[in-house]
C-alpha cells in the first residue's frame, strides 16, 4: 500500500535536526601504520571529527544546554570566555543555534583560521596584547573576561578551567563512546591536558570500566600544571600558565612533557603514515606515544584523543617559516606522580 503524502515528507529518525545534534559519535580508529601489531595496540579517537572541527564542541554544547535548563543561562545572558581557539568555536556555534551573545577573549597566538571562524559564527571578539614575563596571555585574557563580566549584568564566564560542567561532557560525550567502543578493554588512556576537563572525564568513565587502567598526561614543555618551570611555548590548546581548578593530581598516573618541536615532527608523522591530518596536541600524543607504547607490554590496549584539525594549524605546525622560528632546543620531561 502506498505511503501516504504526509509519511513520505517525513525525515528519517536518521536526520539531525541542528548542527548541534551532530556533535559526537566520532570514530575510533586503530594506529596499525604507526603502532603495528608487534606491540600494544593503540586506538585514537577522532574528535577532530566533530562539526566545529574539536572535542570542545562537547562542553561548548553541555554547559549551554545545562545552563538553559537550570536557568544559569537565559535568553539574554551574554555569554564570555577566554580560549585559545577550539572552544571559542564550539561556543560560537552553540551560542548562534540559541541564538545567544557570545564574546570570546583571545590573544595574539590564536591561529588566523580560528580566529576568521568565530567571528563568521557570529561572536563577537576581544584580543588581549598584554603578555606576561613567560610570554603567555591566559592572564590577561582572564583579566579581561572578568572585566566584560563585571560591566553587563546580563554577563556570565563559562569559565572552562572551574566548571565541572567542562569534565562532566566528556564524562558522559568521549568517555562513554570510548568505553562503548573498546567494549571496556582500554588498559591505558592518554590524553593531552590544559583545562584537564577532558582528561578527567574520559578518565573517570575509563576507570569506572576499569579500574586498572594507567591515566596519562601529555603537557607541554613550559607549562606549569604539573608543577614544572614556565618557558615560553607557542602552540595553542596544550598546556597552560595557571594551574586549573577542575585539576585532580590523584587522578593522573604519569606525565609526559613535550616540546613544540617534538609536536610539529608528530603531526608530520601522523598525516605522512596514517593519513590524519590533525592539530597541535595530537602531535604532541604521537611523540608521547612513541616514548611510551615501548614500555608497555603487547596485550596491552591504549587509547588517546586527537582534540582538533590540522587545517586550523596551516599558518603554525604545517608552516616551515613558523616552524624554523621555535626554538632549537627544549627540554621535554617525563615525571611518574
Amino acid at each position: 500500500m502506498e505511503r501516504s503524502a504526509l509519511q513520505r515528507n517525513q525525515p528519517s529518525p536518521n536526520v539531525a535536526s541542528s548542527i548541534l545534534d551532530c556533535i559526537g559519535q566520532t570514530p575510533l580508529v586503530r594506529l596499525n601504520a604507526l603502532f603495528g601489531a608487534k606491540g600494544a595496540a593503540v586506538y585514537a579517537k577522532l574528535e577532530l571529527m566533530n562539526p566545529g572541527g574539536s572535542m570542545k564542541d562537547r562542553p561548548a554544547k553541555y554547559i549551554i544546554e545545562q545552563g538553559l535548563r537550570d536557568g544559569t543561562i537565559k535568553p539574554d545572558t551574554h555569554l564570555i570566555e577566554s580560549t585559545s581557539g577550539n572552544l571559542g568555536i564550539g561556543l560560537a556555534l552553540a551560542a548562534k543555534s540559541y541564538g545567544l551573545k557570545f564574546t570570546c577573549v583571545v590573544d595574539p597566538k590564536i591561529t588566523s583560521t580560528n580566529l576568521r571562524l568565530i567571528t563568521y559564527l557570529g561572536a563577537q571578539v576581544e584580543m588581549v596584547k598584554e603578555a606576561d614575563e613567560h610570554g603567555s596571555y591566559l592572564q590577561s585574557r582572564i583579566r579581561r573576561v572578568k572585566e566584560l563580566a563585571q560591566q553587563d549584568p546580563a554577563g556570565y564566564w563559562i569559565n572552562q578551567y572551574a566548571n565541572p560542567l567542562n569534565w562532566q561532557a566528556h564524562y558522559h560525550g568521549a568517555g562513554r563512546e570510548i568505553v562503548e567502543q573498546m567494549n571496556g578493554q582500554i588498559d591505558v588512556l592518554v590524553c593531552a591536558v590544559s583545562t584537564t576537563g577532558s582528561i578527567l572525564g574520559i578518565a573517570r568513565r575509563v576507570k569506572e570500566a576499569n579500574p586498572k587502567a594507567r591515566i596519562v598526561a601529555v603537557d607541554a614543555v613550559g607549562s606549569v600544571i604539573f608543577g614544572t618551570a614556565s618557558r615560553p611555548r607557542e602552540l595553542p590548546g596544550i598546556g597552560a600558565n595557571r594551574v586549573p581548578e577542575l585539576y585532580s593530581p590523584d587522578e593522573i598516573d604519569q606525565v609526559i612533557h613535550i616540546d613544540d618541536r617534538e609536536s610539529v615532527r608528530g603531526c608530520r608523522k601522523l598525516l605522512e603514515r596514517e593519513g590524519i591530518f590533525a592539530g597541535g596536541s595530537s602531535g604532541s600524543l604521537v611523540a608521547a606515544l612513541e616514548r611510551l607504547v615501548p614500555t608497555l607490554p603487547p596485550s596491552a590496549k591504549v587509547v588517546t584523543v586527537f582534540a582538533d584539525r590540522g587545517e586550523r594549524y596551516l599558518d603554525s605546525v604545517y608552516d616551515e617559516a613558523w616552524v624554523d622560528g621555535l626554538p632549537s632546543s627544549q627540554v621535554a620531561l617525563t615525571m611518574a606522580q
